[in-house]
Formats: structure tokens, sequence, C-alpha cells
């Protein structure tokens, strides 16, 4: 049995533990008991997060977990010299200790991030750098691995980190299936960046959504201004203006961000040449995949690569 606490304190976030049913879902995949999940505090009882939301949660113990996860708050939160020694010790026993959102500065706290790779939530990650310069702080990261230390962005990505444990604990085809039963529209790697282009670009109607949806579906093809339009079932002249009254931009720029975005993604996940990942995301060659790289990203193709690894 692989036991997880999650460990929670006043103020803590409600949806970390939403990563909880990760393990939970991995149960029923599985067909057999491996994963015995507990919310733990410091002393134990009823811990009020801040969503108006109180956990019932056991008292940190003498007893080891094989996965130690710790919640992060809507403000930076400061762990009590119990729960610092307790982390310091568990690092003897546990073979993860992860911490989602702004609960990393709890583990830096501890002193689990010196001359480490963590991330936290992108609006954090400033200053979570600045109270500890000995962290290596990967401000666009879902989630960082080092080691047995584990670190997630904040409200959401902390169930993509679960799954990437999932996925280290069982295999990938298990995590994929308990992603398709958790409807997740799809699997983020930890490498994946904190920002989305279409959810930066916000339109404001299904008309102009649903056309940026049909670009993201189609990347590989020349994705005209008028099949755009008519994506959107209005007159290309119209959606131009529609278009970047609700977005600021044009549509040619936002399909450039929409290829950049997903061939950065290729370009992390590694299996794919650059020749390809240009053909497949609709830059037709390198050398305009490069140049979109260097006006959207400040940095070629291969130093996202590079990076990566």
């Amino acid at each position: 049995m692989h036991r997880v606490g999650f460990i929670v304190y006043p103020g803590f976030q409600l949806v970390c533990l939403a990563a909880s049913s990760v393990f939970e879902v991995a149960d029923r995949v599985l067909g057999v008991p491996h994963y015995e999940v507990t919310i733990r505090s410091e002393a134990g009882g009823t811990i009020r997060g801040t969503a108006a939301v109180s956990v019932l949660s056991d008292p940190l113990g003498d007893e080891s977990f094989d996965s130690i996860i710790v919640c992060g708050g809507a403000d930076v939160p400061i762990a009590s010299p119990g729960l610092v020694d307790y982390l310091r010790e568990a690092t003897a026993t546990t073979s993860r200790i992860a911490a989602i959102c702004t609960g990393a500065f709890i583990l830096a706290q501890a002193g689990l991030l010196h001359d480490r790779r963590a991330t936290t939530h992108w609006m954090m990650a400033a200053e979570l750098a600045r109270r500890y310069p000995q962290v290596q702080v990967e401000a666009d990261r879902i989630f960082v691995q080092d080691d047995r230390i584990w670190t997630s962005a904040g409200m959401s990505a902390g169930t993509d980190m679960a799954l990437a444990m999932v996925e280290n604990d069982h295999g990938i085809e298990v995590a994929r299936t308990v992603a398709r039963q958790l409807v997740l529209y799809h699997r983020r790697a930890g490498g994946q960046s904190q920002y989305s282009a279409l959810l930066e670009l916000a339109p404001k109607t299904d008309r102009i959504q649903n056309a940026l949806n049909y670009a993201r579906s189609n990347l590989k093809s020349p994705l005209s201004l008028d099949e755009l339009a008519d994506a959107a079932r209005l007159s290309s002249r119209q959606f131009s203006r529609a278009f970047r009254d609700e977005t600021g931009q044009t549509p040619a720029k936002a399909v450039e961000r929409l290829r950049v975005e997903a061939a950065r993604q290729m370009l992390e996940q590694g299996r794919h040449t650059i020749e390809t990942i240009a053909y497949e995301t609709g830059f037709a060659d390198r050398e305009r995949m490069r140049r979109a790289f260097l006006r959207t990203l400040g940095q070629p193709p291969q130093s996202v690569r590079r990076n990566a690894s």
C-alpha cells in the first residue's frame, strides 16, 4: 500500500485536494487498492480553508508516508517550527515530497528546495526566488520533479503532478486512463507552459471562440482568413473586425501564437525533430518557426528543447 498524506493548514486552498481524486481513480483503474490517502495537519482536527470550507484532518505523528503533498494557500504560507521539523525528518523515510502552488514556500522554508529546481504559481514565482535565492525557480512550468522533490504550479496543476506520479508508479497507460475518467481535456506534461494562448486571447463571443477552437484543431492547414471566418459563420470583413475588437489582435497573429504554443509543447516532449514539428504545426519549415519563436518567446526552438531536457 502506497500511503499518501496531504498536509493542510489554516487558509489552505481547497482546489489542492482535488489532486487526491487522481489516486482514488487510479485504484479503480488498477482494480486493487494501491493508494491510501489521508488528510493531515500538524495538530489534527478541523482545518478551515480559503473557500469557507473546512476539512477534518488527522494529526501528523511518527507514521511514515510514501508520498507527502503540501497544499498551497491564497497567501504565502509560513510553516510552524513543528511542521518544518516534520518535513525535514520525513526526507529520511518518504520517497516523494511534493508541494502544490504556494506550498513550495513551505518546502523552501524547510530547506528542501535548496539547490533544487522548483516551480509555483506564476504570480508568486518572483517572490519565491526573492525569498529563497538558493532555489532554482522555473516560473513557466506546470510541475517540476527534482529527484524526490516535486513542485507544481497553482490550482489545477496539482492534478497534472499527481497524474505524473501515477505514471511513475504504474506507467503511462494507467495515467491516461485515469485522466480520461477524470474527464480532463488532456494530460499536461511538466514542461508545458503555465500560460494558455486561448485564455489570454479571451474572446467574448462563441463565434470567435469557435474560430479559435477550429484553428487550434487544424494548425497543419493554411488557416486563411476566409477559412476562419467560415468557422465563425461571419463574412471575412465582419470576422476580421470582430476578432480584433474581442482579442486585440489580428487573426494571423493569434494563429501564430497558437502554433508557437503547440510547437513548444511538442519540443518539450522531445519525441519529434524540429522539422517535423514545424510541418505538423503549420509553419512549413524550421526557419519560419524559428522567427515566430523569437517574436513570441524571445528564444529559438533549440533553446526551448534544451531547457526542457
